[in-house]
C-alpha cells in the first residue's frame, strides 16, 4: 500500500493544484461552487500531506533498520553517544543522527535523507570522509572539528565543538607581543641644516609615532634622538602588514627645508617572550638599515620580510665609521701572511677596481703577498684586467691556484658582493677563516655572517669609492695611474659617469683618484666598444617593449659576449623617454640565462630581481636563472612587473 501511495504521491500534488485553480475559475460565476470546490481542494491537500507525512515516518524506521543492518549501529547507541554525531552514506546522505546533532546543526526539522554539505558548505566528500584526524570546520559562527569513522557502506561522523577554545586560542595569538625599532634615518642630515629643523624635524616624526601607537594600543617610548621602540599586539601587526606599512609614506611626507624624513623598521615577530623579540627586532633594524633604510625589516621563524624600500638612501657623511674600520682591516692585514682579494663571478669593473685598489695597498704600504682572484675569462673587465696584467702578470690568479695558497693565517678581502653565494668561489670564501667583506648593495638575508670585518654602504656610489675612502687612511701613497683608474672605472660605471646615485663623498673620492693620476679619457676609453658590438646593443634597445614605465628586451643567443651587452643595452634603454627602469634577458647557456636591471631610481630595481632570487642595488641589479628559457624568463618578469 505504502508503495503505491508513494507512486501516486506527485500525481496527488498536481490533481489537488488542478482543483485548485479551477476553484479560483469559477469564483466569479458561482460562489457556492466555488466554496465546494475550494473544500475539496483543501481536503485533497490534507489527505496527501497525511500519506506524506506517514511515509516520512516510515521511511526513517526503515533508514534505520538498514542501518542497523549494514553498519552496526542501533539509533539508540547513537542517541546514547556523547558527542553529536550522524551517520551518512556514501554520497553524503544523511541516514541518522543523534539529538547532540540536530540541536548544534538541525532544529526542529526532520534531516533524514538530506545531504551532509548542506552544513559543511565548504567542504567536500572526500574531505569530511577522510578526516580520520579530525578537520577544522566552521558552521553559523562555530568553530568545529569533524572525526570520521568507516562503516560498511558508509561513514559516521563525529564533531567536536571548539568554539570556545578556538577563541581563546586566536586572543592568544592576537594579544601576542612584538617588539619594533624604529630609527629616524635621516636626523643627522636635518642637524647638519640647522638646530632648529633637526629639532623640528624629530618633534614631528615623534608625534606622528606617538598618534601611531596610541590610536592602535601600542606601548611606544622615546628611546634616543634618533631611536624609539613600539611594541605591537599581532593583531594590529597583521593589519599593518596588510596595509604594507603605510606610515612610512606618512613619515616620508614630512618635509622640514628640502629635506623628506624617513624611517626603519625593524620587528622580532612571533618569538617566545620579549627579550628574543627584542634581539631579533635589532636584527631586522640592522638588516632594513643595511638595505638603504625607509623600509620595514620582519624577522619571523628565521625569514625575513620587507616592506617599503622605495626612496634613495641617504649619503652619510661621517667618516669616521670609515677610520675606524681603517683600523680594523690594518689589524688584519698585518696578522696575515698572505693577503686574497675576491670579488663576484661575471666581474666587472666595480668588483675589479676596488680589488686593485686593495691590493695596491697590501703590497705597497704593509708589504704583503697579495692576488686577486678572479675568472679572467667571464670577466665584464678585461680592457681593465689586460692593462693590469701588462705590469704584473702574477696579480690575477685562477681558483685552483687561490686554494692551493690557502693556510690558516690567510686573509680574504670579498669586495663588491657581501652574499657567499655569488662570490667567485664559494670554495676558497669557506677555506678562508679570516675574512673582510667590502660592499655598496643593498643588504641581502643570505649575507656572509662570519667576517671580522663587515665594511657594509648601502649609500655609497660603489664599491670603489668605498675602497678608495677605506686605502686613504690606510696609505695609497704607492696607488699608480693604472691602479687609480682602475678605482675610478668603478666609479663612473656604476654612477653611469656621475648621473646617478653621487653624492659629495662620490665627487670627493673622484677627485682623490684625479690627483693619483687617473685620466677621464683613459677611464672613458675602457667602456668602448667595437662597431659589431655597438650594432647589436642597438638592436636589444630596438626590439624593446615597455610594461609599466619598464623596458624590457632580449638578447639573441648567437650574439658574442651577451652579458656584456645585455648590461650596456639596459643602461642605454634608460634613455627612453618615460621609461623608469630596464631589463634586459640575455642567455648564458642553453638553460641558464641572466637579467641585468637598471633604474635612475623611481623604481628599486633590486626588489624586482630579489622576487627573482637575485640582489643589488636599488639602481643596479641583476639575476641568474637556472633551468629556463629566455622567453619563460621573460613571461615571468613581466608579471612581476605589473604586480609593482
Amino acid at each position: 500500500m505504502k508503495k503505491r501511495v508513494f507512486a501516486v504521491m506527485p500525481i496527488y500534488f498536481v490533481f489537488a493544484f488542478v482543483m485548485l485553480l479551477m476553484a479560483f475559475a469559477s469564483l466569479k460565476y458561482n460562489k457556492i461552487l466555488f466554496a465546494v470546490e475550494i473544500v475539496l481542494s483543501l481536503v485533497a491537500f490534507g489527505v496527501v500531506l497525511y500519506f506524506v507525512l506517514d511515509f516520512k515516518k516510515y521511511m526513517r524506521g526503515v533508514v534505520a533498520d538498514s542501518v542497523m543492518a549494514v553498519a552496526g549501529i542501533s539509533p539508540q547507541f547513537v542517541e546514547l553517544y556523547k558527542l553529536p554525531c550522524a551517520v551518512v552514506g556514501e554520497y553524503g546522505e544523511i541516514l541518522l543522527y543523534n539529538e547532540k546533532f540536530k540541536k548544534l546543526f538541525i532544529g526542529g526539522v526532520d534531516a533524514t535523507g538530506d545531504s551532509i554539505l548542506n552544513y559543511f558548505k565548504n567542504d567536500s566528500l572526500e574531505t569530511l570522509f577522510k578526516s580520520v584526524s579530525g578537520i577544522e570546520t566552521d558552521f553559523e559562527g562555530k568553530k568545529l572539528t569533524v572525526y570520521s569513522n568507516k562503516v560498511d557502506k558508509g561513514y559516521m561522523l563525529t564533531v567536536v565543538d571548539n568554539t570556545y577554545l578556538k577563541n581563546i586560542e586566536r586572543e592568544y595569538y592576537d594579544t601576542k607581543k612584538s617588539v619594533a625599532l624604529v630609527y629616524f634615518d635621516n636626523l643627522n642630515d636635518f642637524s647638519s641644516d640647522s638646530e632648529d629643523e633637526a629639532t623640528k624635524a624629530m618633534l614631528t616624526v615623534e608625534s606622528l609615532l606617538s598618534r601611531f601607537a596610541s590610536k592602535h594600543d601600542c606601548l611606544y617610548r622615546k628611546l634616543s634622538d634618533s631611536k624609539y621602540l613600539i611594541i605591537f599586539d599581532e593583531k594590529v601587526l597583521s593589519v599593518q602588514i596588510e596595509k604594507k606599512f603605510r606610515i612610512l609614506d606618512k613619515v616620508r611626507q614630512i618635509e622640514v627645508g628640502e629635506r623628506k624624513a624617513s624611517i626603519s623598521i625593524g620587528i622580532g615577530r612571533g618569538c617566545e617572550n620579549l627579550k628574543e623579540s627584542h634581539v631579533n627586532a635589532k636584527k631586522a633594524l640592522d638588516m632594513a638599515l643595511g638595505r638603504g633604510g625607509d623600509q620595514v625589516a620582519i624577522l619571523s621563524g628565521g625569514e625575513y620580510e620587507f616592506y617599503g624600500g622605495v626612496s634613495k638612501g641617504v649619503e652619510k657623511t661621517s667618516k669616521v665609521r670609515v677610520r675606524i674600520i681603517a683600523e680594523s682591516v690594518k689589524n688584519a692585514i698585518e696578522n696575515a701572511d698572505k693577503v686574497l682579494i675576491m670579488g663576484h663571478k661575471f666581474s666587472d669593473l666595480d668588483c675589479v677596481g676596488a680589488a686593485t685598489g686593495i691590493y695596491s695597498s697590501v703590497t705597497k704600504t704593509f708589504s704583503k703577498r697579495a692576488y686577486i682572484v678572479c675568472d679572467t675569462e667571464k670577466s665584464m673587465a678585461k680592457p681593465l684586467i689586460e692593462k693590469l696584467s701588462e705590469r704584473n702578470n702574477d696579480m690575477f690568479i685562477n681558483v685552483d691556484r687561490a686554494q692551493s695558497l690557502v693556510t690558516e693565517k690567510t686573509l680574504l678581502f670579498v669586495v663588491d658582493t657581501h652574499s657567499p653565494d655569488f662570490v667567485e668561489s664559494e670554495k676558497v670564501h669557506k677555506m678562508c677563516s679570516k675574512v673582510i667583506v667590502i660592499d655598496h648593495h643593498r643588504k641581502m638575508v643570505n649575507f656572509i655572517d662570519n667576517a671580522d670585518v663587515f665594511f657594509h654602504e648601502p649609500t655609497a656610489s660603489s664599491t670603489c669609492e668605498m675602497v678608495t675612502e677605506l686605502i686613504s687612511y690606510l696609505g695609497d701613497d704607492g696607488l699608480s695611474k693604472i691602479e687609480a683608474e682602475g678605482l675610478l672605472s668603478g666609479i663612473m660605471l656604476d654612477t653611469k659617469n656621475f648621473v646617478i646615485n653621487t653624492g659629495v663623498r662620490t665627487f670627493e673620492a673622484a677627485a682623490n683618484l684625479r690627483k693619483k693620476g687617473a685620466d677621464t679619457v683613459t677611464v672613458r676609453n675602457m667602456f668602448s666598444s667595437s662597431i659589431d658590438s655597438y650594432k647589436s646593443k642597438h638592436e636589444i634597445v630596438a626590439r624593446s617593449i615597455v610594461v609599466n614605465n619598464c623596458a624590457v628586451s632580449t638578447v639573441d643567443s648567437k650574439v658574442p659576449n651577451a652579458r656584456v651587452l645585455s648590461a650596456q643595452a639596459a643602461d642605454e634603454m634608460l634613455t627612453i623617454s618615460d621609461v623608469y627602469a630596464s631589463f634586459v634577458i640575455a642567455p648564458l647557456d642553453q638553460k641558464t640565462v641572466n637579467i641585468s636591471a637598471r633604474s635612475y631610481g623611481k623604481i628599486n630595481v633590486q626588489l624586482v630581481m630579489e622576487k627573482l632570487g637575485g640582489g643589488g642595488h636599488q639602481n643596479m641589479a641583476a639575476v641568474q636563472l637556472s633551468d629556463t628559457t629566455v622567453e619563460k624568463a621573460k613571461e615571468t618578469l613581466i608579471s612581476i612587473i605589473k604586480s609593482l
